[in-house]
């Protein structure tokens, strides 16, 4: 297995730019993300824009939702 190298450069990403990043690595939109979750799209925004904070609970769901997605999509996609 390759070693991997720390990055000489690191930047500080708070949590809701952190949630965009997955959601649209997911390849993922906000209405989707909201959908799988069970909240509403503003909320995601609003989450994502660093408007509202993230608890626990929410961070959960939100982490729930995005794997699933990711195991749909390996599901769909062919190997």
């Amino acid at each position: 297995m390759k070693e991997f190298r720390p990055a000489k450069k690191r930047i500080d990403v708070s949590v809701g730019e952190s949630v965009r990043i997955i959601r649209e690595l997911q390849g993922l939109s906000q209405d989707r993300l909201a959908e799988l979750a069970g909240i509403s799209k503003s909320t995601v925004s609003a989450i994502e824009n660093d408007r509202v904070g993230l608890s626990v609970e929410r961070a959960k769901v939100l982490a729930r939702s995005t794997r699933q997605s990711a195991e749909q999509a390996a599901r769909i996609v062919p190997r």
